[in-house]
């Protein structure tokens, strides 16, 4: 997986501009940019978080940011400090947490942000914001970029009308994002996605960053003994799973694996051996069948379910972690795979090309494609202390190359390498 630009690239568009300039775009860049999305704050989800980051970047870059969004309620909002457009919403029912704006037209907000003549609208999503992003792109001429951050075919459950959804998906991504300058995906999986789909737009790969500085302070480790006490994990292995628990995350198939793996080492009848729990962080639709699952497994004693966690608290969580697992393929990238390596955690996860660039085999984790593959690769890592140590120690390096700040400057070299073929500086005689 390799961004849209190698690192000299950036270095270079970057350096002077930095050094001169203290990050300020200069002339014959773009400066204004509007982001658009279906979700802000106060929701909280992987698209939230993008989008902060990137805002948050791209102001210390010295750009001028605003956003639009629909409300947390059935009216109108305007954040001053935060340059965020809330258009009033009502509940949509497809998707949960999801809103749908009441008005496409004419608001004040509209006309305020057509007023302000953005140089580039940056939508990040594709249902209703996307329409305001194509509305004031039309009105002022800005240039028109989209992030593409869902694989909707993983989410077909939560819609009304199952059969023909790949197509439908297909042909409702054509037509979205015809009209866009380009298209930014956060890994090669989404972008030969798109190509599947017929996309004809440009296609940049810009891995999403994350917010780097909570995931490497030191752990309070009188906190992480009581987390320890609390659900039973002293002196134990612990495999980690954190995030929405939903059928699309596939957390039955760990469930499953997990306890093949619980037989497997029984049998080695071997006393030195540590007992392993799964400790299983966060909430979700699917959580109560999953409890019923392992319930119905006897594995009650091994599978602990922690229901929500609060945000500042997920470093402590990721802790108690020996080796972080997952089995979704519905990830476009997946944060909470980069919050792992962030936290110096091996990763065993199954197989899928979301994960070119994050897990390299043998190095700092492994892909499992079955129950025997993810029994071995658990124990090889439980049981070798010098690997589990070198894979913490690569991926604690390796995790600034998905900062939010290489984000961000990735982000804004494709702004300004669009703005400068649509608006090519005059050579003065």
């Amino acid at each position: 997986m390799e961004p849209i630009l190698k690192e000299q690239a950036w270095e270079a568009a970057f350096s002077g501009m930095a050094e001169e300039l203290g990050g300020v775009p200069g002339c014959g860049t773009a400066h204004k940019i509007l982001i658009t999305s279906d979700l802000y704050l106060p929701s909280v989800n992987g698209v939230v978080t993008s989008v902060l980051n990137l805002v948050t970047e791209l102001r210390k870059l010295g750009y001028e940011v605003r956003i639009l969004t629909t409300s947390y309620d059935n009216q109108y909002h305007y954040d001053a400090e935060g340059q965020v457009y809330y258009m009033k919403s009502i509940p949509c029912k497809v998707y949960p947490g999801v809103r749908m704006p009441i008005n496409y037209f004419h608001h004040e907000y509209l006309d305020e942000l057509i007023a302000w003549k953005p140089d580039v609208i940056h939508s990040q999503c594709e249902f209703f914001s996307f329409q305001y992003a194509k509305k004031i792109a039309e009105e002022t001429d800005a240039l028109l970029v989209h992030t593409y951050h869902t694989l909707y075919g993983q989410y077909a459950s939560y819609l009304p009308i199952h059969a023909g959804a790949d197509r439908m998906i297909a042909i409702a991504s054509q037509l979205r994002l015809e009209i866009v300058n380009t298209v930014i995906a956060p890994t090669n999986k989404v972008k030969e996605a798109l190509l599947e789909y017929g996309v004809r737009s440009p296609i940049a790969v810009i891995p999403t960053g994350i917010s780097l500085d909570k995931f490497r302070v030191p752990v309070d480790e009188v906190a992480t003994a009581a987390l320890r006490e609390q659900y039973g994990l002293d002196g134990c292995h612990v495999l980690l799973s954190l995030g929405r628990i939903g059928k699309e995350k596939n957390i039955e198939e760990l469930i499953r694996y997990f306890e093949t793996l619980l037989r497997r080492r029984s049998a080695l009848s071997r006393s030195s051996i540590p007992p392993v729990k799964f400790l299983i962080v966060g909430g979700g639709p699917d959580m109560e069948r999953l409890k019923e699952l392992t319930e119905s497994l006897g594995l009650s004693e091994n599978v602990i379910f922690t229901g929500m966690v609060k945000p500042d608290e997920v470093r402590q969580y990721y802790a108690l972690g020996d080796i972080f697992v997952c089995a979704s393929t519905s990830e476009t990238q997946g944060l909470t795979y980069v919050e792992a390596l962030a936290c110096g955690l091996p990763l065993v996860c199954r197989s899928d090309p979301a994960l070119d660039g994050v897990v390299t085999p043998g190095i700092n984790g492994y892909r499992y494609e079955n129950a025997g593959e993810f029994c071995t690769y658990i124990s090889r890592i439980l049981d070798t202390p010098p690997l589990s140590r070198a894979m913490r120690n690569e991926n604690l390096r390796n995790a600034e190359n998905f900062s939010k700040e290489r984000f961000a400057l990735n982000a804004a070299e494709l702004y300004n390498t669009l703005y400068a073929e649509k608006y090519p500086a005059v050579q003065l005689i």
